[in-house]
């Protein structure tokens, strides 16, 4: 069963060994493939209290479970329940742990009942791996307290199907959740995209939820065996395939995350840090091992015949018959570093399903509209509201380089971090190094696919061509929270005619229309 997060995750993060040990038991369910659980939900709605967890959301041959997991002993005496620790110490609980688990699944019906999802059959149970028996009750059907006896792979599957037996029928004239809404807004709302620092206010708290479009390419990987994620920078394609690598390689799949650029192993690594995982940059691959699915990141830099053919190479079945994800950007950024062939791409296509990822979720507003206006470039609707206008600096007496490292300088006196500042030379391929201030300096060839909270871009384009028009793309789609842009005189004039062709160009298109 696919288990989000993934288990390798749970078992970092997880502070309840019985918890530990019902996640180990879910995952190693062999079942269809649309079974999910998301495991440590923080319910944002409660009858009782402003937030309620709920220990597991089990979607299980089209019922949604919400399971109660406590370890050790449960008891009740003189109408108060307990749960009894491995020291045999007694501690009050507020409510028995079955009305823990209902009160969730009907704070859960709440909240999806408000997004407008429909009816659907849900049920709750709770899970004491550590006793004998369930307390005697006629508060709770036998089949939905489940104890020592159930704790193995098998027998909690059969408890799941016992219960989904038990769930009631839907109400006459009322309309019925889909099956795969229902799948794709319990992604939705349970899902969170991981990140590597804590958060650093509003603008990288709005950053790190999962959008809907997300949601739905993540509940439509166990269905699909062949997906093409489709999103301009910033749409959060990357982070999605670490989620859809972790849950093919929790199911048990030889997995393989591939890319053209070397500089992405810094996304992946600590992302993928525990996972049994190949992470391995498409110059590094061979053919002496197959997979039982690959993801390809950054797919536009590899869409030739050759490399094509190498990953049919790499993959079970091969790329017609076996099982891939490829995610890329149509703003072309394999101007900047690898190749692009339409009739590749146009054959390509033909072979999978097609996802579209419309929500920007990196950049500010700010950057957003700058790319749509001066480039006409579709990087999704902005997404995050926060966040600063795009800082523009002129330099005169200095040279662009010179000029970025004062700005960044000022960044530094304001209290932030060396480490979150880049500075990209628009027209520059060399690899990254450090100012004497101790901030990155790099190219958009070695930034592209990755982030910054603060990008100072400097020394742009000779010739807004094919070539420069998508260095200057990359370079201003990285930064996370500000973008700073140091330009000279002749800069300005030729963003101004940029910005004015640009909008002619849209003039046109409408006239047309």
């Amino acid at each position: 069963m696919i288990l989000v997060p993934s288990l390798a995750d749970i078992a970092k993060t997880a502070t309840s060994n019985a918890e530990k040990f019902v996640a180990g038991l879910l995952a190693g369910i062999a079942t269809r493939q649309d079974a999910v659980a998301f495991w440590s939900l923080k319910l944002r709605s409660h009858p009782y209290k402003q937030q309620a967890e709920a220990d597991f959301v089990v979607l299980w041959n089209g019922v949604v479970i919400l399971l109660e997991v406590k370890g050790g002993g449960v008891k009740k005496s003189d109408g108060s329940w307990y749960s009894i620790d491995r020291y045999g110490d007694w501690h009050s609980l507020a409510s028995s742990p079955m009305e823990q688990a209902r009160s969730a699944m009907y704070a859960l019906r709440e909240i999806l009942t408000e997004e407008g999802v429909g009816w659907y059959a849900h049920e709750a149970a709770v899970v004491t791996p550590d006793i004998d028996a369930p307390p005697d009750a006629v508060e709770w059907k036998p089949t939905h307290w489940l104890t020592k006896d159930d704790m193995s792979a098998e027998r909690l599957r059969q408890a799941l199907d016992a219960i989904v037996m038990k769930t009631s029928l839907p109400p006459p004239r009322v309309k019925l959740a889909s099956p795969d809404v229902l799948r794709a807004r319990l992604f939705g709302e349970f899902t969170r995209m991981p990140a590597i620092d804590v958060l650093r206010g509003a603008i990288l708290e709005e950053q790190n939820r999962a959008t809907e479009g997300q949601a739905r390419v993540l509940s439509s990987l166990a269905k699909n065996p062949r997906l093409m994620v489709v999103g301009g920078a910033g749409t959060g394609k990357s982070l999605v395939l670490v989620e859809g690598a972790k849950q093919e390689a929790g199911l048990g799949r030889s997995t393989l995350i591939t890319f053209y650029s070397p500089e992405l192993m810094r996304f992946f690594q600590p992302r993928l840090e525990g996972q049994v995982i190949d992470v391995i940059p498409f110059g590094d691959l061979t053919s002496d091992k197959m997979y039982d699915v690959v993801f390809v990141d950054e797919a536009q830099d590899l869409m030739t015949a050759d490399q094509m053919d190498r990953i049919d190479s790499v993959v079970s079945g091969g790329r017609t018959g076996g099982r891939w994800r490829m995610f890329l950007d149509p703003n072309n950024q394999a101007q900047v570093d690898g190749r692009f062939d339409q009739d590749i791409y146009d054959l390509v296509s033909e072979e999978t399903t097609l996802i579209d990822l419309n929500l920007n979720i990196r950049n500010t507003r700010a950057v957003v509209h700058m790319v749509q206006s001066y480039l006409g470039a579709d990087i999704g609707d902005p997404g995050i509201v926060n966040g600063e206008p795009v800082q523009w600096q002129f330099c005169n007496n200095r040279t662009p380089l010179e000029e970025a490292c004062l700005v960044a300088v000022d960044l530094i006196d304001g209290g932030v971090g060396k480490d979150k500042i880049w500075i990209i030379r628009a027209n520059s391929e060399s690899t990254p190094f450090r100012s004497p201030e101790g901030v990155i300096v790099t190219s958009p060839r070695f930034a592209k696919g990755l982030e910054a909270d603060h990008v100072i871009m400097c020394d742009l384009p000779a010739k807004f061509d094919d070539a420069g028009t998508a260095a200057f793309y990359v370079a201003v789609t990285r930064p996370r929270v500000a973008l700073h842009l140091v330009v000279s005189a002749d800069d300005k004039r030729r963003l101004q005619q940029l910005a004015r062709e640009q909008l002619a160009g849209s003039r046109n298109k409408e006239a047309v229309i």
